[in-house]
């Protein structure tokens, strides 16, 4: 599995709020109150993972006493990880596409209310994507020390290094 690289985060959040702005500019007087609970829902996730990420970490580099990571788990986990931060990317996206559109309304009520939320969901999504991306940069193995015994000896067969 390969690293989530940033820029096609990037690319998705801007994708989702081009379309986002979209519908919203066609349909705004008929949409409801953009409601705030995405908000939490994004900043806890965010907390677990990031707390997720710094002691999977310490448990990688062997800093956490206890029984050994099974491979699996820290598979789930960097699957985890990459599907929170494309879902942060999107609900990033619709929270900028509804803040472009409702930035510019501010002197009336209800899209300053919208606009509001929508800057929270914003924020909440991109602590959401960090969180995610250190979680995932926490499940990569860490190197192999370096010697000149492990460079002079030959490697058993079925042994694999991380």
């Amino acid at each position: 599995m390969k690293q989530t690289r940033p820029w096609t985060l990037v690319a998705v959040a801007a994708a989702c709020a081009l379309v986002v702005w979209l519908i919203v500019r066609l349909t705004f007087t008929k949409l409801p109150p953009l409601p705030w609970t995405a908000v939490p829902a994004l900043l806890i996730l965010a907390i677990a993972e990031g707390f997720s990420g710094r002691n999977l970490r310490a448990r990688i580099q062997g800093r956490r006493g206890g029984k050994p990571l099974a491979p699996i788990a820290v598979a789930r986990m960097a699957a985890l990880a990459k599907a929170s931060s494309l879902g942060g990317a999107v609900f990033g996206g619709f929270g900028a596409g509804f803040l472009v559109y409702t930035l510019g309304k501010t002197d009336k009520v209800v899209p300053r209310n919208d606009a509001i939320a929508a800057g929270a969901t914003l924020v909440s999504a991109i602590l959401l994507v960090a969180a995610a991306l250190y979680l995932e940069h926490s499940c990569r193995a860490p190197t192999p020390p370096d010697d000149e015994d492990s460079r002079s000896r030959p490697k058993e067969p079925g042994v694999r290094l991380c």
